[in-house]
């Protein structure tokens, strides 16, 4: 029986969404489905195939039928003057007031992040459209509860998006009956309402792409910006996408990334905990790769350190920005020895990034610009180092090393606690979350609760010998979320919050994306 061709808003409306979900703007949205949900969908079954080949022992490696793309001559698109210079990026989610304070940061770029810094709520997602457009505009103001007023300063960072990433769907949304895509919704309502506007004043549609697996999946992405660029108008190449490398299969394609976009590409970051935790579930069927506490594997490790240095190279070899890591503190104006230790640290880490060759990085939080730009200021001249390109050597066997440490109960006990807080606040609809003087977003639960459904799975052993089971999981998650409930005042969702880390905790086999059950949960 043929469905009839319709698009259906299942979540409530606005006057002043009007504009955003409108007639016009749905229909673009609903061309994106139309010409490409068969092909997202069949992708997301070749990730499930390629799980199957590595559980029946099949290691990744690099591609031997995609060598004469690594072994020519290629360059990525020229890069615009507006996002040439990446030194420093601030990451946040849509909401008025922080789009407001990260384009008036001094960071040279603000992501913009409907995704893991998110909570998908409708309204969150509904909203930050329109946030985003009046910003885009300049003519976005807000006025906090205690009445101070918010504007764009004269100088602004160049504005940057990250659409959901390919295997997250937007609920409030059906297509021909189906639920859209949320990267179609995500990407459709921010390119169909501002492309144009962007480019009037200057500058130009820029897009983070998260939670890539495979080359083929950044060719689906490059069709996309085609099809959307023809359907406006626009002239083809006129969209901008960094990639996030923030998966342990992606890493193995990551010039493929982008040669596929090659005509869109400005570079590609890495993303530390999503690469941890992508590591833990592709390997999840292995009882001998045990991680140790996620605040033992740093940047240092070798796997890590070897992603880094292979993505500089396939960087800049291409002509395309490395971007780094996220320097996620939140300075401490009451015990400023705390802040004083943390921004050491960051230092420290954006200036081993800088010798390593990156051109810029991640801050979650205004206060940290200052520093890392006087660390990539005074690394290199001009607006970034791509001119470099590191001599590196790096084999499957170099990103496939298992880091080396303990497990202790602090550990333990840290991602039990930090997941729980994270989860909650996600399920109130807050995507970035201030944690023990870090800004986390779903990254940070999605790695606590990977290291504990692995350490629970296998029953691995905490440096004083015990053995972590389900008895001591839960021991532990009962008395941290008494401590967590005890602290709060007024509603909370810490008890659901617990239903949720039990369910990926406990499961048999292991959950791929926290946000899934985690969205059936939302409004």
């Amino acid at each position: 029986m043929d469905t009839p061709q319709r698009v259906e808003i299942l979540g409530s409306t606005r006057p002043e969404w009007s504009e955003i979900l409108s007639v016009e703007a749905l229909d673009f949205i609903a061309a994106l489905a139309r010409q490409f949900e068969h092909r997202r969908r069949a992708l997301l079954a070749a990730r499930e195939q390629r799980w199957a080949d590595i559980r029946g022992g099949a290691l990744p490696d690099f591609l031997s039928e995609t060598a004469e793309i690594r072994g020519s001559d290629w360059k990525v698109a020229s890069i615009p003057a507006d996002f040439s210079n990446r030194r420093v990026e601030i990451t946040g989610p849509t909401d008025r007031r922080m789009v407001i304070n990260a384009l008036n940061s001094g960071a040279q770029v603000f992501m913009a992040d409907f995704e893991d810094a998110n909570a998908p709520t409708w309204e969150n997602m509904v909203q930050g459209q329109l946030n985003l457009r009046d910003a885009v505009r300049r003519t976005i103001t807000f006025v906090s509860p205690e009445g101070r007023e918010y504007r764009l300063n004269d100088t602004i960072a160049t504005l940057a998006v990250r659409p959901r990433g390919w295997h997250l769907i937007e609920k409030h949304v059906h297509v021909d009956g189906e639920p859209v895509a949320g990267a179609f919704f995500d990407f459709g309502l921010y390119f169909f309402h501002n492309a144009r506007e962007l480019i009037r004043r200057g500058s130009g549609p820029y897009f983070y792409l998260p939670k890539m697996q495979s080359h083929l999946e950044a060719r689906l992405w490059n069709d996309v910006f085609n099809f959307a660029q023809d359907r406006l108008g626009i002239p083809r190449g006129t969209i901008r996408a960094t990639v996030l490398i923030e998966h342990i299969l992606a890493v193995f394609e990551m010039e493929e990334i982008l040669y596929e976009l090659r005509e869109h590409s400005s570079g590609l970051n890495l993303g530390r905990w999503d690469y941890i935790y992508s590591f833990i579930k592709t390997f999840n069927h292995r009882s001998d790769w045990i991680f140790p506490d996620r605040a033992q594997v740093t940047m240092t490790t070798h796997f890590l350190r070897s992603a880094a240095e292979l993505l500089v190279y396939s960087c800049h070899r291409r002509g395309a920005h490395a971007l780094g890591g996220m320097s996620a503190f939140i300075p401490n104006r009451r015990e400023p020895e705390i802040t004083e230790r943390a921004l050491a640290q960051v230092r420290a880490d954006k200036e081993r990034e800088a010798k390593q060759g990156f051109d810029g990085a991640w801050v979650a939080h205004p206060d940290l610009v200052p520093t890392v730009l006087e660390v990539f200021s005074a690394a290199y001249e001009g607006d970034h180092q791509i001119h470099y390109v590191p001599q590196v050597h790096v084999t499957a066997a170099d990103l496939l090393t298992i880091p080396q440490g303990t497990i202790t109960e602090a550990g333990l006990r840290n991602n039990i606690t930090v997941a729980l807080q994270y989860i909650e606040a996600w399920l109130g609809g807050r995507g970035a979350v201030a944690i023990f003087n870090l800004m986390e977003d779903v990254a940070t639960a999605e790695i606590a609760r990977s290291q504990l459904w692995q350490w629970v799975r296998y029953n691995a052993r905490l440096d004083d010998g015990r053995t972590i089971d389900e008895t001591m999981y839960k021991t532990m998650r009962d008395e941290e979320l008494h401590t967590l409930v005890a602290a709060r005042t007024g509603d909370h969702h810490f008890a659901l919050a617990a239903e949720l880390l039990d369910e990926l905790t406990l499961s048999r086999d292991f959950v791929e994306f926290l946000t899934i059950p985690g969205y059936r949960r939302l409004d």
